[in-house]
């Protein structure tokens, strides 16, 4: 039947978008001060369209999140992986939106909760990160989400670990310099933003 083909197509692009974000998310390891990263938006979901960009959620180590955005934005950028608020629809396809950072104090959606965000969070699927950090963001949002989601394993959790290269970057803006960089990096982003 009709629906039949469809559901199929509908899978086959799911499939396809997947391995190609998947391809993709080896980047992380080597981005500094990142401790996660969970697919979301219609990958997470299951309703992907040709033009369906890749949403992700980004969990940061408190105190670096515009360091952390700014190696990101450059980053994905390099690569032509980045989406820009330029891009539109089939220009957005396949390109990674670098728009949701969180550090431990920001892990829990801030109300009001709908059955979007409801869906969306338990379908999150973790691409980046060790389980501690990937179940403490969870556990945040599990009171109402009304369930416990202990999360275990996926087969699209390709990166567990930090690359040597991401542990000597955050060692070497871990101190002062890093201090100074990210107050210079906030006040170039926030003003570009605005």
């Amino acid at each position: 039947s009709l629906e039949t083909i469809s559901k199929r197509q509908q899978q086959v692009l799911h499939d396809k978008k997947w391995l190609k974000f998947l391809r993709r998310t080896w980047l992380f390891r080597y981005i500094p001060f990142v401790e996660f990263a969970l697919a979301a938006g219609s990958m997470a979901t299951g309703n992907v369209k040709p033009e369906s960009d890749f949403d992700v959620i980004i969990g940061v180590r408190p105190g670096r999140i515009f360091t952390a955005r700014f190696f990101a934005v450059i980053g994905f950028g390099l690569f032509g992986w980045r989406r820009t608020r330029l891009n539109h629809k089939e220009a957005a396809a396949d390109k990674i939106c670098l728009n949701h950072f969180v550090t431990e104090k920001s892990y829990r959606l801030s109300p009001p909760y709908n059955d979007y965000w409801k869906n969306l969070y338990l379908n999150l699927v973790p691409v980046f990160g060790t389980l501690e950090k990937i179940n403490k963001f969870f556990n945040a949002n599990s009171d109402w989400l009304g369930v416990e989601k202990n999360y275990r394993d996926d087969l699209r959790h390709y990166y567990r670990s930090s690359s040597w290269v991401k542990r000597f970057r955050e060692w070497l803006l871990g101190g002062r310099f890093g201090d100074w960089l990210q107050k210079i990096l906030r006040h170039f982003q926030i003003s570009r933003i605005e």
